[in-house]
């Protein structure tokens, strides 16, 4: 007969595990390094378990455990760097101007990718981003996930997903267009909004 704690074991196993792979494309993009997302992970399934017991069933586990990814992941570069508290982190990232307005089509700015992360260029340049913009992207545009899902897993409004989105796109925009054009594709000088095209 399973003890209750095999079995709420078992359950965290079936509910959080699957995300594992997502958590670490997330993890790498955050640190741009493999063995700190590793660690990253780690310490985000060990919180994760540890509260366990205040996650409510049914409700989104991938949200959830993006969201402690994310915490734990400001929380220790505020350490380290001595950030502001972690509610007013957002706004305390030094700001980066707005390259260009918008006239040409992006819908095929970038079509790079090996079986784990892009190559160098567009890695790099998702990884320079400020981690409010790198979060956006990642998760809509790099992981897919529905704009719901981003504004519960980082707490912020759906307004706000789309606004930060934007203006991601635009910074990778101006970052990757001369890369792209070496690659043969047709981009203009401007972003004119709608998705990056991350496929390989």
């Amino acid at each position: 007969m399973k003890t209750p704690e095999l079995r709420l074991h078992e359950e965290f196993e079936r509910e959080m595990l699957p995300y594992r792979d997502a958590l670490l494309t997330y993890g790498l993009y955050l640190t741009n390094d493999r063995e700190q997302a590793h660690d990253l992970i780690q310490d985000t399934y060990m919180k994760a378990y540890r509260y366990y017991s205040t996650f409510e069933r049914g409700s989104n586990a991938r949200a959830w455990l993006y969201r402690i990814l994310r915490n734990t992941f400001i929380n220790e570069y505020r350490r380290l760097q001595r950030l502001p508290d972690i509610l007013q982190f957002d706004e305390q990232i030094s700001s980066y101007k707005m390259s260009g307005s918008s006239s040409a089509s992006a819908d095929e700015i970038i079509q790079a990718a090996d079986t784990e992360l892009f190559c160098d260029e567009v890695s790099e340049a998702i990884s320079a981003l400020p981690e409010k913009f790198k979060s956006v992207i990642v998760l809509r545009d790099v992981q897919e996930l529905p704009y719901e899902e981003i504004a519960e897993a980082l707490r912020v409004p759906i307004g706000t997903v789309r606004s930060r989105l934007h203006r991601a796109r635009v910074l990778l925009f101006a970052k990757l267009k001369d890369y792209a054009r070496s690659r043969g594709f047709a981009v203009g000088e401007t972003f004119n909004g709608g998705d990056l095209v991350f496929a390989g």
